[in-house]
Parts: C-alpha cells; sequence; structure tokens
C-alpha cells in the first residue's frame, strides 16, 4: 500500500516506521525538515518539507497514487483541512484524521470523515482501568 502521512511528531514518526516495517511504500510530509530527520538515516521511505494542506506540496509526496492519507499533526484544523484536500480534490479512498478535540471528531465522523481521538481513547481506557 502507498501511505501519505502529514505529520512527522511521535505519532507521525512511529507510524511512519511501522508501516514501513510492514513492507509499505511511506511517504512523511511535514513543515519542519528537523522533524522529517527525526526518522532517520535508515528509514527506507520518503519525506517532503511543506505544508499539508497545499496541493503543491501533496502532489509532491505522490497524493494522486496513495491508498492512504493519514493527517496526525498536532493541530486540528490543519488535519481536517488535509483531509478534505485529500478526500475531495485528490480521490484517495481512505482518509483517516487524528483530532484532538473528542466534540470535533463526532462532529467530522458524521460527515464521513474517519477520525481518531487520542483524547476520547485515553477517557475509555482510564475508564476501563476503574472497572477493573
Amino acid at each position: 500500500m502507498r501511505i501519505v502521512i502529514l505529520g512527522c511528531g511521535r505519532l507521525g514518526a512511529y507510524l511512519a516506521r511501522r508501516f514501513a516495517q510492514d513492507g509499505h511504500e511511506v511517504i512523511v510530509i511535514d513543515r519542519e525538515r528537523q522533524a522529517l530527520e527525526a526518522l532517520g538515516p535508515d528509514f527506507p521511505g520518503e519525506t517532503v518539507v511543506g505544508m499539508g494542506i497545499d496541493a503543491e506540496v501533496l502532489r509532491r509526496a505522490g497524493i494522486e497514487r496513495a491508498d492512504v492519507f493519514i493527517a496526525v499533526t498536532g493541530y486540528d484544523n490543519t488535519n481536517i483541512m488535509a483531509a478534505e484536500v485529500a478526500r475531495e480534490i485528490f480521490g484517495v479512498p481512505r482518509v483517516i484524521t487524528r483530532l484532538n478535540d473528542p466534540l470535533r471528531a463526532e462532529i467530522f465522523q458524521e460527515l464521513g470523515l474517519k477520525t481518531v481521538s487520542p483524547t476520547a481513547l485515553a477517557v475509555e481506557a482510564i475508564r476501563k482501568c476503574l472497572e477493573e
């Protein structure tokens, strides 16, 4: 699978290395070159420096051939915008978006956008711990 990941913080970098280990073709976009360098010299994927809501940056990452687009920056608005561009303009078949605000996640899920909310996941994990 060809996977384009926007955001190379802890989550994005971990996903990129993991998917690459699983044999996927991985391209990571981040606006900071330093963030991409954290992937290490042995990272087998590609990197692109730029804003992930910019169509030209997405094209440089090969978004037209992507099977999956994952937006995991630390900024909900950036993730939402990039996900919509990937889905609506470039027709990426699978788009997944990280949203920190669980209320926003619910709204965008209703609009058909697949979202993951670390905040909501943490709340559920803590609730399960209390039940033990």
